[in-house]
């Protein structure tokens, strides 16, 4: 269902924040694919508070929309704040790799996601500094041995098929 803007009311309670640069992004968004708050309506409460959706209604009143579409729910106050942040928590993770090869022709960065951009990257002589003679070393730090057992075989497998004759070895504690 649709409803004019200026009817749905921001959540004064909302424990959500967002930069200008992402709000922006947003706005931009929103102009140039409006049918999304078709797919993810604002939902409200019974007062036409805004329960999910706070930054994306801000974004179409700054984009010029009169109408939002929306979900009113009939939930209990405990079950509308539970939702509040459930609905911005982030369980999922990216598959950056899989972004870089898939998706790497699309402008991910303008439709908000946070890419890795890496810096300018040291010399070698920066990273080896006095110890020419040594080995080059990477250490890499898990923050649980399950953690470290889970990554193991995929880092030996990358290092197989990427660097023939690198090896690596693992430690517990500090070295």
């Amino acid at each position: 269902m649709k409803v004019d803007i200026n009817t749905i009311k921001e959540n004064p309670h909302n424990p959500r924040t967002i930069t200008e640069d992402k709000f922006r992004k947003l706005v931009k968004s929103l102009k140039e694919f409006p049918e999304m708050l078709e797919a993810r309506p604002i939902v409200v409460d019974k007062d036409n508070i805004v329960l999910g959706g706070n930054m994306r209604l801000k974004a179409a009143r700054e984009a010029g929309l009169q109408e939002v579409p929306i979900y009113r729910s009939e939930w209990s106050h405990d079950k509308s704040s539970e939702f509040v942040i459930k609905d911005n928590v982030g369980f999922g993770e990216w598959d950056w790799d899989l972004l870089a090869n898939e998706w790497d022709s699309y402008p991910l960065t303008e439709w908000g996601l946070d890419v890795w951009t890496p810096e300018e990257e040291p010399s070698m002589d920066e990273l080896i500094g006095e110890e020419k003679n040594k080995p080059a070393t990477m250490k890499i730090t898990f923050d649980s041995p399950e953690q470290l057992q889970a990554a193991e075989i995929e880092i030996q497998e990358l290092i197989d098929r990427k660097y023939p004759g690198a090896y690596f070895s693992v430690s517990a504690g500090e070295i």
